[in-house]
């Protein structure tokens, strides 16, 4: 068991996801078939032997909830420690009940920091899908012997902001910190997931309180690097994909058509673990056609798929042709319709004989039970 404890970041929403986080979080998106985004967090965790893990949340977290569950997926379900939810109670110095910055959701859990029994924290966001060996980094991070480790892309990453880099002045450490419209050529972009001493992070919450500061990187870790302090640099070479707007949603999802990139993300030897369900195996008519698609258990399937990405349930019906598109749980894909590049939330009808296009810069989306 890892003297580690774990934070994940499941509180806020990019509004350039729009209508797909019109009820849910970003880190409960839909992902890859069966998969949640948050996901690639717990397992993270679980494969690393960290048996404490605090879900921050903050609002639009029913759907987030119905997936977390007890967290037995995870093996998270203990009668010590396990998942613990920590919904927005106790925010020091609003009225609103709104996080504005990442050191306002630390702020609101400061109790639940300071009573971890473990001496090390791991910050994760909860809308990242990478298959990150939590257990190396933390022996980097041991070995490094600072006080906080960022894990970083070696190069760019899918949807990554490049709003904080790193510039090493050894191979595996750094004090030097550029923001987006900055450059460098030797910089390494954070994914924004630090391991960071407990005793420090107390420091940095109770420094960002007296100081009315709210943001992690550009006030909290900037003023811990003014101070004198090192970053320890872990550099994950994995695929990475960072989901804050439809675009990265999209194209990530297509990424995993890409027998590389599925590859990366779901090693065995690394697991990803989700919510179980028992469903049917998904059923193929008699003039069925599917190419290059991922297509979950449960699907009724009688038209023609291509390059496509289905969740469980979703039916697609005779003379029906879906190119490009994204498709979640259980909706109904009508006869003869027409759909390429489209999203579609959960329960979604399209009738029959309808045609849908957009483009894979500015994919169509469909509300969640929406008829079309």
């Amino acid at each position: 068991m890892a003297d580690l404890h774990g934070l994940i970041y499941a509180y806020h929403s990019s509004s350039a996801l729009g209508e797909l986080v019109a009820a849910r979080t970003s880190s409960s998106l839909p992902f890859c078939s069966r998969y949640r985004l948050i996901d690639f967090a717990l397992s993270a965790m679980t494969n690393a032997g960290v048996s404490d893990v605090g879900v921050i949340m903050q609002r639009d977290y029913q759907s987030l909830l119905d997936h977390l569950g007890t967290g037995k997926d995870w093996d998270l379900s203990r009668m010590s420690g396990g998942l613990r939810l920590l919904p927005p109670f106790g925010k020091h110095g609003s009225q609103t009940g709104e996080y504005k910055g990442c050191m306002e959701a630390l702020s609101a859990v400061r109790d639940h920091i300071v009573n971890i029994s473990q001496t090390h924290v791991v910050l994760f966001r909860g809308d990242l899908a990478v298959n990150l060996n939590l257990r190396d980094v933390f022996d980097a991070h041991l070995a490094s012997g600072c006080g906080i480790t960022a894990v970083c892309a070696d190069c760019g990453y899918r949807g990554g902001s490049g709003e904080v880099r790193f510039v090493p002045d050894t191979p595996n450490t750094s004090k030097k910190m550029l923001f987006a419209g900055t450059g460098q050529a030797n910089a390494l972009s954070s994914i924004e997931v630090y391991i960071i001493h407990k005793s420090i992070l107390v420091e940095l919450v109770d420094w960002c309180r007296e100081n009315g500061k709210i943001h992690f990187h550009r006030e909290a870790l900037a003023h811990y690097v003014d101070e004198g302090g090192t970053i320890g640099l872990y550099v994950h070479r994995g695929y990475t994909a960072h989901v804050s707007s439809i675009a990265d949603y999209y194209s990530a999802n297509m990424d995993m058509l890409s027998y590389k990139a599925r590859r990366d993300l779901f090693d065995a030897d690394n697991p990803i673990y989700t919510k179980g369900r028992s469903s049917v195996s998904t059923y193929y008519g008699e003039n069925a056609s599917a190419k290059n698609s991922l297509v979950a258990d449960g699907c009724f399937i009688e038209g023609e798929l291509v390059n496509c990405v289905l969740f469980r349930g979703v039916h697609v019906k005779k003379g029906a042709k879906l190119t490009n598109c994204v498709i979640m749980q259980d909706a109904v894909i009508g006869e003869n319709a027409v759909l390429n590049h489209v999203i579609s939330d959960k329960y979604a009808v399209f009738t029959n004989g309808l045609v849908l296009s957009g483009s894979s810069a500015l994919p169509i989306t469909v509300p969640k039970c929406k008829i079309v």
